[in-house]
């Protein structure tokens, strides 16, 4: 996908797959403990500044294998022909081999986590693959098993039929700092085992590609510079104490060939091993759902709600019969921390709650009108497969083209009719329809476009140009707060009058 000259892609082979299989519990002889690890030698400390990661590297890339992936090609693939078949064939001799079935081979990485040979690897590394290979640093190759696997995390868990291997400790991803030294081990470009360096340059990252485009994936990436490319996804990013804490799993990339320019994402460690226990005891991943649409704030929507700051994140829609309904969670609401914990990002919230399990019960700290208020929610369990429906919490945006017009905000306004209410799914009366909006102006800044509904300025509900009016004169000179309604949902946008 191009957009300005530089290619988002996510590598053929990727995201990390936890599985930790007891073999006691399928029967036979308790495989024996496995051996120690030589110790690594010490690192070489020239002046205090370490001069090698060579200690790292001999500690952790043995725990890193590639991944051979067999997919069957799609039906219209075209078939490449030998050129000695071709020559040989002659002129009324039908080429059999267009007939002969595809197989389309991907390369990735993984990492093994347990010393019975449990790997994980992203889930795109091994989707749909009808058998699986796995290499050793030493080139030894196993079948692999999939054990199991999770779109929304981009995770896959294998299994190889050995013991006493070499394996990787999870850290504590939490723990990583910015500016952190780290280094990317994995099989780029099937080149072979790379190791390389650099630094964590960001945490919380959400890229929207691990699984569509529908805010159907679950994704908090540490970024990196050091450089990953195609093959090293699944890989190992570890820190200086020879830890996993990141599955290599994306690029941004540029150029023709789309190359590494120094920004990648691993999925963290933590996650991870949420993910791969559930895999590893269910066989799936069950997630928590609290039902609300939700946004970050930002200082004009902070000012047009009179608030303090932009901590938390304010609730644009809650959903009928959800968790968050049953809790009293209301529009409006500003949701500040979960169990205690601060929440400073919508997506931050949103693996909170998807990291805990359906049934489970949290407290939210919110803040209505000014007020502090202490809610409990039990929470639902999201629908993996009901992409684009009310399954997930949502950030709410996006901007339809919209049409010329004028005036002081920049829209042209009418009462909801019946037919329009029955064309847009909203209730007669409520709101008034945009059916012009000025590009120049502040709406069409701020996302309002042709066929909105505006619901809401400031708080107050509006069926009338005169509410809008008397709204705005209110104001004054402040950004106004507005809500939508856009495609069965609302979105709060904020808007500063001519």
């Amino acid at each position: 996908m191009y957009n300005r000259n530089f290619l988002l892609s996510v590598s053929l082979i990727s995201v990390l797959g936890f599985s930790a299989c007891n073999t006691g519990l399928l029967g036979g002889e308790q495989p024996a403990a496995p051996a120690q690890p030589e110790a690594p030698p010490a690192p070489i400390v020239v002046d205090g500044v370490r001069t090698s990661y060579a200690d790292v590297v001999e500690k952790t890339s043995p725990a890193v294998v590639r991944i051979e992936a067999e997919v069957k090609a799609r039906r219209g693939s075209q078939t490449q022909f030998d050129l000695d078949d071709l020559f040989r064939q002659g002129p009324d001799q039908p080429q059999q081999r267009q007939q002969r079935p595809q197989i389309e081979r991907g390369l990735g990485s993984g990492v093994i986590v347990s010393a019975d040979g449990t790997i994980l690897t992203n889930n795109h590394v091994v989707e749909g693959a009808e058998k699986i290979t796995v290499l050793l640093a030493d080139n030894k190759s196993f079948d692999a098993k999939l054990i199991g696997s999770d779109k929304p995390s981009d995770l896959a868990v294998l299994k190889i039929e050995a013991q006493n291997m070499p394996f990787l400790t999870l850290g504590n991803s939490d723990t990583v700092r910015i500016g952190d030294i780290v280094l990317a081990i994995g099989n780029p470009l099937g080149i072979g085992q790379t190791v390389t360096a650099g630094i964590s340059s960001a945490k919380g990252r959400r890229t929207g590609l691990a699984y569509g485009s529908n805010n159907d994936s679950f994704e908090d990436f540490l970024q990196t510079d050091a450089p990953i490319n195609r093959g090293n996804s699944g890989g190992a990013l570890v820190n200086l104490n020879g830890e996993l804490i990141g599955i290599n799993s994306q690029i941004l990339a540029g150029g023709p060939s789309g190359g590494n320019i120094g920004i990648g994402f691993s999925i963290p460690s933590n996650m991870a091993k949420s993910v791969m226990e559930q895999l590893l005891k269910d066989g799936r991943v069950r997630r928590g759902m609290l039902g609300v649409n939700i946004q970050n704030i930002t200082e004009d929507t902070a000012k047009a709600l009179e608030l303090p700051d932009t901590s938390g994140v304010i609730v644009s829609n809650v959903r009928s019969g959800s968790s968050a309904e049953k809790a009293g969670l209301k529009r409006r609401d500003i949701i500040t921390a979960i169990n205690g914990e601060k929440i400073e990002d919508s997506n931050v919230l949103r693996n909170k709650v998807a990291g805990t399990l359906p049934g489970s019960e949290i407290k939210l700290s919110v803040i209505r009108d000014g007020t502090p208020v202490e809610l409990t929610a039990v929470l639902d369990e999201y629908n993996v497969d009901g992409s684009g429906s009310p399954s997930s919490e949502n950030n709410d945006g996006g901007t339809p083209n919209a049409q010329p017009q004028g005036g002081k905000l920049g829209l042209s306004l009418q009462p909801v009719t019946p037919q329009t209410a029955r064309q847009l799914g909203i209730t007669e009366g409520e709101g008034l329809v945009v059916t012009d909006v000025d590009q120049a102006g502040p709406s069409a800044e701020a996302g309002i476009a042709r066929g909105d509904v505006v619901l809401e300025i400031n708080r107050v509900g509006v069926k009338s140009v005169d509410d809008v009016q008397a709204a705005l004169e209110k104001a004054g000179d402040r950004p106004v707060l507005m809500l939508i309604a856009r495609r069965g949902g609302t979105v709060y946008l904020t808007v500063r009058p001519n």
